[in-house]
């Protein structure tokens, strides 16, 4: 019987397992099959590309739609935001990218890109009352760039020139902000983009450079990949170019109107009344991956806390070794290793909402198992030790003797990590998954007033953990008094 119930718990930990690495389904199978194509984009690249309402919007977003209209293909667009974008490709876990990508040498030893779509350089800019009047004035000073864009690469070029030093963003938004606190003397950003936020008052910059190595924007797949979408979207571009809607689309984000129709949405308030619908889904996001996540990880954690309270060693070495190496990795290296190491080691498509449970599941899972060791380890010895002199075999002392005493101990350890798993989940924002703290990212693009929305996404969380707060005091009070 207890042979048995040893080889039972390394089955169901196998199982476990291999049931979270084939969480996905194979990539090439479900494109060939579904023809919706998965493009990867920005989300803090106004006016290329920035959420309006509950639709993304821009020149990249507005340009897509209307090739897919002109030549009859579906596609889904995911918001990774540029960096994360990059590797989302390089991966295959998107098929292409529009992100104002330039197209350079260097990319196109790892990307196929399409024909230009839009051409634009780069410019330095600084708060308008700053004393920087030119380049040589940033001599010893700090100029915040975005990861793994032109502009980054533009800047570090001329770093040695003009003695200045660099500091790296995700997003534009953040180089803006690290400016406006003083941090960074400037920010090097695509012309279009910088003038975009100038005009509609978003930031208070002016421009202290001229347009700098000015290069084509173009859509990007996979070297060697996904040629049947490059070739319509080149197509469906001519297209468009020849019809007129191109400068339509162009006109509607960089002409007159754009500047003027752009709405401010200001105070606690206003933000609030604006994107109350966003907000919304993103905290159910969050809450679903949470749910989701902590059911899989309870059953992982059950199984490892047996594994290791078992008398056989392999076992509990076996459990002992998943959750140091669990302990170990940091958060953002899981999420990152899940969403696009593992579709490379074992050709599957994760979308971003399966990799985040995967990532939460396998990390609290290791916590809980420990929980679960800790509660069983808790209860008095001499109870097992009894009910064993009664003839009672193992797996029965354990059902009936010790785990209800043991789940008592657990129950406010078990809903602590509950709460800290909702929490974790504001990491899953780095891999694209739209939850509550990637919904409030993306407004701040659009609207440029981060103080406001991180307090209201903050008081989302504080509202949320509170509820779970008072549940663990109401069951530790019901359950173990």
């Amino acid at each position: 019987m207890y042979k048995r119930t040893k080889t039972s718990l390394l089955i169901a930990f196998t199982f476990i397992i291999s049931l979270f690495i084939g969480f996905g389904s194979p990539s090439q199978e479900v494109q060939a099959q579904d023809k919706v194509y998965e493009i990867a984009t920005d989300t803090t690249y106004a006016p290329f590309v920035f959420q309006e309402g509950d639709d993304y919007v821009g020149i990249d977003v507005d340009i897509l739609d209307a090739v897919a209209r002109d030549q009859g293909f579906e596609y889904e667009l995911n918001p990774l935001g540029f960096n994360a974008a990059l590797q989302g490709l390089e991966a295959k876990q998107v098929d292409g990218l529009i992100a104002g990508m330039g197209i350079t040498e260097e990319r196109k030893e790892s990307f196929d890109f399409s024909d230009p779509y839009y051409e634009a350089g780069t410019v330095y800019g600084v708060e308008a009352d700053s004393e920087y009047e030119s380049l040589e004035d940033l001599e010893g000073e700090v100029v915040a760039i975005k990861t793994g864009t032109h502009g980054a690469d533009v800047a570090k070029s001329m770093q040695d020139d003009y003695g200045f030093t660099t500091r790296e963003f995700e997003d534009s938004v953040n180089m803006y902000n690290d400016v406006m606190a003083g941090n960074a003397a400037a920010a090097i950003e695509d012309t279009p983009v910088m003038s975009y936020a100038i005009e509609t008052g978003q930031v208070n910059f002016r421009v202290i450079s001229e347009d700098i190595d000015q290069v084509s924007y173009g859509f990007a797949v996979q070297k060697g990949e996904n040629a049947e979408l490059l070739d319509m979207f080149n197509q469906g571009l001519a297209n468009i170019k020849e019809s007129g809607e191109y400068d339509e689309i162009v006109q509607r984000y960089v002409g007159e109107e754009a500047i003027d129709s752009q709405q401010t949405e200001s105070g606690i308030l206003g933000q609030l009344s604006a994107n109350l619908s966003n907000l919304l889904g993103g905290l159910w996001t969050t809450i679903s991956v949470t749910a989701i996540s902590i059911v899989l990880a309870l059953i992982l954690g059950v199984v490892l806390g047996l594994m290791r309270t078992s008398d056989n060693k392999a076992l509990d070495l076996i459990g002992l070794v998943y959750i140091d190496i669990m302990r170990g990795i940091p958060m953002i290296v899981l999420a990152f290793f899940v969403y696009f190491g593992i579709p490379q080691l074992f050709n599957i498509n994760l979308s971003a909402f399966q990799a985040g449970v995967i990532t939460l599941s396998i990390n609290a899972g290791a916590y809980i198992g420990e929980i679960i060791r800790g509660g069983i380890n808790a209860v008095d010895i001499g109870q097992k030790e009894a009910s064993r002199s009664l003839g009672l075999p193992q797996g029965k002392t354990m059902r009936y003797v010790v785990l209800p005493q043991a789940v008592k101990i657990m129950v406010p350890s078990l809903i602590n990590q509950l709460i800290m798993t909702l929490k974790d989940s504001s990491i899953l924002s780095v891999i694209g998954l739209v939850e509550l703290t990637q919904t409030g990212r993306i407004i701040i693009a659009r609207t440029y007033q981060p103080g406001s929305m991180w307090l209201i996404v903050g008081a989302m969380y504080v509202i949320l953990i509170t509820i779970l707060a008072k549940l663990s005091n109401y069951l530790e009070r019901k359950w173990i008094k």
